[in-house]
């Protein structure tokens, strides 16, 4: 642990030339009584690593000093290819990899080119999560993401929808944040058939002692948007049938599911006298249609199934009352 950090401190001084013992302490995670001893220890090894005094002061290298220490290991490596998600290199326990190997990289840089990593990052950054979601690591993620990255099978136990706990072995081979929720695809051994199952719905997760070998005609990103399609459309259990306005064609795409709402709007007949069209949505369900579809206001009439319209008739009489 120590050497790792000794290392980081050169980089970080080989890459930015000075700094305090306070602004070393903070990229280091240490103390500055730390990062006197860290110097000491550096200066003694023969690192030519000096302190300027004063208000302007910091440690400073010889000037010309390189290490050659930058060559990158394979986690730093594959961390790397994840530094655009820093949220989730923390969650999954990467994040001092891919902190070590952005030092290495920048170190390697030539003078001219070393503010461009922090270029990048002041003009772009990925915040996964969705709006009014808090975002929670589950417990067992970083275990998952060992297994994932070591090709190691996995005995799991997941608890499922309808709350019995299930023992599973699993093949993790890969892990996928959708909207602040992470997912495990995983091999069912002995079948050749891949599964998802949620990470936070895990309520343990061992390594089962043995390697497997992945399959390398697996493509992470066609499985998960094959399976993310075919979970949209399984959910659509339901019809409800709309009349809408032109406000309201544009405004049900984004209160339901999109593509069910555009595949709905393109089967339409022409539009009536007044320019609205009746349309057949799939929806998850009636409760669940009822609340998405009060946001068409008075863009949008129920008019079928009849339970259905008779609550919009209850609600909107209601909303009525209240704004009499």
């Amino acid at each position: 642990m120590r050497a790792a950090r000794l290392i980081r401190l050169v980089l970080l001084l080989q890459t930015r030339r000075a700094m305090t013992a306070a602004e070393l302490a903070t990229e280091l995670e240490v103390s500055e009584r730390t990062v006197v001893r860290d110097v000491a220890a550096l200066s003694e090894a023969g690192v030519p690593v000096y302190a300027d005094r004063g208000r302007t002061g910091g440690y400073r290298l010889v000037g010309g000093y390189r290490t050659r220490l930058t060559g990158l290991g394979r986690s730093e490596a594959e961390a790397l290819f994840l530094s655009g998600v820093p949220t989730a290199l923390h969650a999954m326990g990467l994040a001092d990899a891919a902190s070590a190997a952005r030092l290495k990289v920048s170190a390697a840089l030539v003078p001219e080119l070393r503010d461009a990593p922090q270029a990048a990052a002041q003009r772009f950054h990925l915040d996964a999560p969705g709006w009014w979601q808090p975002s929670e690591t589950p417990e067992l993620l970083p275990a998952v993401a060992e297994a994932v990255w070591d090709d190691r099978r996995l005995t799991v136990g997941y608890r499922r929808r309808d709350g019995a706990e299930v023992e599973r072995l699993l093949e993790p081979y890969g892990l996928v944040l959708k909207a602040g929720v992470w997912y495990l695809a995983a091999g069912v051994p002995p079948s050749d058939g891949f599964r998802v199952y949620r990470v936070d719905r895990l309520s343990r997760a061992e390594p089962a002692g043995q390697h497997f070998e992945r399959d390398e005609t697996f493509d992470l990103p066609a499985f998960w948007e094959e399976r993310a399609a075919a979970f949209s459309r399984s959910i659509l259990r339901a019809e409800v049938v709309l009349r809408l306005t032109p406000a309201g064609t544009r405004v049900v795409r984004h209160l339901t599911d999109r593509v069910a709402a555009e595949e709905a709007l393109a089967e339409a007949g022409e539009p009536d006298e007044q320019g609205r069209v009746t349309v057949t949505l799939p929806v998850e369900s009636h409760d669940v249609a009822f609340s998405q579809l009060l946001g068409l206001g008075p863009e949008g009439e129920v008019l079928a199934p009849a339970s259905l319209r008779r609550r919009f008739a209850e609600a909107t009489a209601r909303a009525a009352a209240l704004y009499a």
